[in-house]
């Protein structure tokens, strides 16, 4: 007779923490593993290598706490900036892969929707006609973010969402906002005009602990909606008749999970500014990876990390001593990238 317990798909483990059980995908605990240790190496390559070339000893001393003679260098200067570079690079990658599930098309990110574009526009009108303070500056982006992913979300909304509606509106949205940031940057004081283009680039230069605090406080306060989110995946990509016969509640479950992915996109953004391509990167190789049907929350994160601290590492290097904005980097990679989805779709094949 049947047990109940049901058949466990191939590829999974069935791992036991204390009365708790959770199913495993074994290639998606590997890639993730695979993943972590390589983002270690490049946080410790990023603390050695600057104008000032520390030996992985003393940064090691310096993480934990040991008295060191590069104390300044490490852990003032360069331990800040990775920190916010490691919470951007983490909340763009899943930020991309809820909102990729969502419109269910790997073209969808926060700045190919319109996300981040609302933030620069918000942004720039705040700097370059002085409305706001510096240490206000990170949540008027943030406001700016949220409010453009809602307005794209409340466009696309027809009684239901239909995921080419939401993408094609977002990208109409984007061009629009796009349109307003460049008369804004005419229009206003040149000064704070050619600092709005330099934030507009995404930037860890000159990026602290008054960055990197925040951002990791709120992220901590997202963890479990991020947790629902990763489970409520599986139920997202369910077609609209086959949610209702469940007895799914499929546009709440597809608001939520816009909705946080909106969220921690305006974060990052508020923190760095517009890091491009990184949301849309992430999510797909993350994807390509593991060979799973759905995009793999905690590894697009780590990769999200990785591509933001490695880009980070050679903007600083590339160049040196002239230093490039880490959006450089990340657009220069993701723009290729973006062309080969295009060109693959047109070929028929399924991105």
């Amino acid at each position: 007779m049947p047990s109940g317990r049901g058949v466990r798909p191939t590829g999974h483990t069935l791992l036991r923490v204390g009365t708790a059980s959770f199913l495993v995908h074994r290639r998606s605990a590997a890639v993730a593993g695979a993943l972590t240790l390589l983002l270690a190496v490049a946080c410790v390559a990023s603390l050695c290598w600057g104008r000032n070339v520390v030996p992985p000893g003393e940064v090691l001393k310096v993480v934990f706490g040991a008295p060191s003679d590069h104390e300044f260098t490490v852990g003032t200067l360069r331990l800040p900036r990775l920190a916010t570079g490691l919470l951007v690079g983490a909340a763009l990658g899943v930020a991309g892969g809820l909102i990729q599930t969502v419109a269910r098309n790997p073209l969808a990110s926060p700045d190919i929707i319109g996300v981040t574009h609302g933030a620069a526009a918000v942004t720039v009108a705040a700097m370059t006609y002085g409305l706001v303070s510096a240490d206000v500056m990170p949540y008027v982006s943030i406001a700016g973010g949220l409010l453009a992913g809602g307005l794209v979300y409340l466009l696309a909304w027809r009684g239901g969402m239909h995921a080419a509606r939401f993408v094609l509106i977002g990208i109409g949205c984007a061009l629009a906002l796009r349109a307003v940031t460049q008369l804004l940057l005419t229009k206003g004081d040149s000064v704070a005009a050619q600092q709005a283009v330099v934030w507009m680039t995404g930037s860890l230069n000159g990026r602290g602990w008054d960055q990197a605090v925040p951002l990791a406080w709120a992220l901590l306060v997202l963890l479990p909606l991020v947790l629902w989110a990763a489970r409520a995946q599986r139920t997202a990509t369910l077609d609209d008749a086959t949610a209702t016969a469940l007895g799914v509640r499929i546009g709440r479950l597809r608001l939520g999970l816009a909705g946080t992915g909106i969220l921690l996109a305006a974060l990052a953004t508020g923190a760095a500014g517009p890091v491009d391509f990184v949301a849309l990167l992430a999510p797909q190789v993350a994807r390509r990876l593991t060979r799973g049907a759905r995009i793999p929350l905690l590894s697009a994160g780590l990769l999200g990390a990785l591509i933001v601290v490695v880009g980070d590492m050679l903007a600083r290097m590339l160049l040196y001593p002239t230093e490039l904005p880490v959006g450089v980097l990340t657009a220069a990679i993701g723009a290729p990238y973006l062309i080969w989805l295009i060109a693959r779709g047109r070929t028929g094949g399924k991105a």
